[in-house]
């Protein structure tokens, strides 16, 4: 026999979800990006079942508040803190708390290379190499190349702004929106060792990433060689919900 009054409850406690984590997404509590939770964080703490929370879940996502993304992803962690690469590795590290330091190394313009990074086909690119300090010592190198289009090619002259590359990127129209990482283990040569002041030989957290915008636009390669000291990589599977 249908439960009229037990759909009620159910239906009403639905709405309450909706409503409450809408009203976190509006006033900005959850912002664009943050994660929701999993059904069963979300279950737990408003009471109900999982049924209820992904009826919530698809209701918000027909208001356009929420996006969901299935499959792997992955990312670097910072004494066990996610980077967030959307924002720039040196925002996200000044977040964790950590004294590190942005060294910048150089900024040139060189010739393009298509197995150097994908989406250039020989053209002109921009190579920026950084490394990054916590306190004294050195924990990171990475060396990003960037298509040397429009005011991105003054930067050899411009420099960064602001200091951040993700930044000087978006101010130029280029947002990362998908892309690759590939990660290995890796032992520095004499050049790289020197600029971490480790013997040369040394292993290190090798990364290399290439993103695109939504287009398919080239946007950046970036090599990074990471202390795993202190760097990790965490691998994530399955359906992720963030705010929009």
């Amino acid at each position: 026999m249908f439960n009229m009054a037990a759909n009620v409850v159910a239906r009403t406690r639905r709405e309450q979800i909706v409503d409450a984590l809408a009203r976190r997404i509006k006033d900005g509590d959850l912002r664009s990006g943050d994660r929701l939770g999993s059904e069963a964080d979300i279950a737990a703490e408003f009471a109900v079942s999982r049924g209820t929370v992904r009826q919530a879940l698809r209701d918000l996502q027909d208001l356009d508040l929420i996006a969901t993304r299935a499959g792997v992803g992955s990312f670097v962690t910072f004494e066990g803190t996610p980077l967030d690469a959307q924002v720039g590795w040196a925002r996200a590290l000044t977040a964790t708390g950590a004294e590190i330091t942005t060294e910048e190394l150089g900024i040139e313009l060189v010739a393009g290379s298509a197995d150097e990074a994908r989406g250039l086909d020989g053209a002109p690119c921009v190579v920026v190499r950084r490394r990054r300090l916590l306190g004294a010592t050195p924990v990171s190198y990475e060396r990003a190349t960037v298509p040397a289009r429009g005011r991105l090619a003054s930067l050899p002259d411009t420099g960064l702004l602001g200091g951040s590359l993700t930044e000087t990127l978006r101010d130029a129209g280029l947002v990362a929106h998908h892309g690759t990482q590939d990660v290995s283990v890796a032992t520095v040569g004499p050049e790289v060792a020197d600029i971490l002041g480790r013997a040369a030989g040394s292993a290190f957290l090798r990364t290399v990433r290439v993103s695109f915008d939504r287009s398919g636009e080239f946007v950046e390669r970036v090599e990074s060689y990471l202390d795993p000291a202190h760097f990790s990589l965490h691998l994530t599977f399955g359906e992720e919900v963030t705010a929009r």
